[in-house]
């Protein structure tokens, strides 16, 4: 029988229930909205990994998955706090845990966030990556001495998906300046950058810790800390990046040339959960070999259009009898906009129909976080799985 939460012209979800498979979910409640599969195993497991791995600790970026299933089963995983870029995204962080590390690592707040963060919400981790932004932070914390601030440098281009130095990071020369700053604030000074999401290119981080350690040397100050940033990559369909231990084994061989003996950090999103959760959309309409779905551009699915990635997909019918023979679909989603169509088609069994399902893998990362409300369409149905 239909779960009445997943009933439609539902406009609001997040229920929690847990099922033994993807399989058994679409058996007991044959969803007729988007419904995302988190995975606690899964999530343990890449916790684990980089608790074992990584030369220091693991703050986990908010902003790949802020669910609180995924918050909270991280912190429980082993993961040491929080990367957020705003006060909402620090508040999320403290109700899995008042006591988590939390930083504040957005290099452009609004001086209001810097204030409540330190003042309200225990936030003592703080980066820059321009004078006005520290100057900022001065105005906002005044004479405070239990803050660390970190200094973020621009990298090279390292065949990453997206390359965040085209926004973020400070030239070497003005890096060193900004910690002489810092630490002639009273303040902990360290040094963050970030080689770009879904890198492929480990010794990039080997590269940009040299590099952070010139810029220490140059400024004359002893770093508290260096953050290695994100960028850690996930499999994706036609997409195997390299093992993640290599990305660890660089980064220790990169500390050690640079002669860095500071606490490390970094901020992985997509490698801690894009592998914690599947999709299961449903198939609203056939024109051809042209589907019609529940979900699309504007709303799960984004990221096929800004980073051009794949996901493995399946279909799913519950009377059985679906073709082994395939072929390429072209899929539109769910809003009446002539751009709600994903770039690449999706590889399925050619007699696929209407009331069928399709369950989308590595669906973790940049998915519902960055869902929207257009068209009246939300994806907001939510329970757990095994395997």
């Amino acid at each position: 029988m239909n779960d009445p939460r997943f009933a439609p012209g539902q406009t609001s979800g997040n229920f929690i229930r847990h099922f033994g498979s993807v399989l058994a979910m679409v058996m007991a409640l044959r969803p007729v909205r988007p419904v995302y599969c988190l995975k606690p195993g899964e999530l343990t497991a890449a916790a684990a990994r980089f608790g074992a791995w990584f030369p220091g600790d693991v703050l986990y970026a908010v902003k790949c998955n802020p669910h609180p299933f995924i918050l909270r089963g991280l912190y429980e995983a082993g993961v040491a706090g929080f990367d957020a870029a705003s006060l909402s995204e620090i508040a999320d962080a403290r109700m899995v845990h008042p006591d988590a590390v939390v930083g504040l690592l957005n290099p452009v707040k609004p001086r209001g966030d810097i204030r409540d963060a330190y003042r309200f919400h225990g936030v003592r981790l703080f980066v820059v990556d321009h004078a006005s932004e520290f100057e900022k932070m001065v105005d906002e914390l005044g004479n405070v001495v239990d803050v660390t601030v970190l200094v973020r440098f621009a990298t090279a281009p390292a065949n990453a998906l997206y390359e965040l130095s085209d926004k973020f990071g400070a030239t070497p020369e003005e890096a060193a300046r900004l910690l002489a700053a810092v630490a002639g604030q009273g303040w902990a000074a360290g040094i963050a950058f970030h080689v770009g999401s879904q890198c492929k290119t480990p010794t990039a981080y080997t590269t940009a810790l040299i590099e952070a350690g010139a810029i220490a040397r140059k400024s004359g100050v002893a770093l508290a800390c260096v953050d290695v940033g994100g960028g850690f990559p996930a499999d994706y369909l036609e997409e195997i990046p390299p093992p993640l231990q290599t990305y660890f084994d660089a980064i220790s061989d990169g500390a050690q040339q640079a002669g860095l003996s500071c606490r490390l950090f970094c901020e992985p999103g997509r490698a801690l959960v894009a592998s914690a959760c599947a999709l299961v959309v449903q198939v609203q309409l056939r024109k051809g070999d042209d589907l019609y779905i529940n979900d699309g551009v504007y709303h799960s699915l984004s990221e096929m259009v800004t980073g051009g990635l794949r996901y493995p997909v399946r279909l799913i019918r519950l009377e059985g009898g679906v073709a082994a023979e395939t072929c390429a679909f072209r899929m539109f989603g769910p809003t009446c906009d002539s751009t709600d169509v994903l770039p690449t088609p999706f590889e399925l069994p050619h007699d696929v129909r209407e009331g069928d399902w399709i369950e989308i893998g590595q669906m973790g990362a940049y998915s519902n976080a960055v869902s929207t409300q257009f068209n009246g369409v939300w994806p907001n149905d939510y329970v757990t799985v095994d395997g």
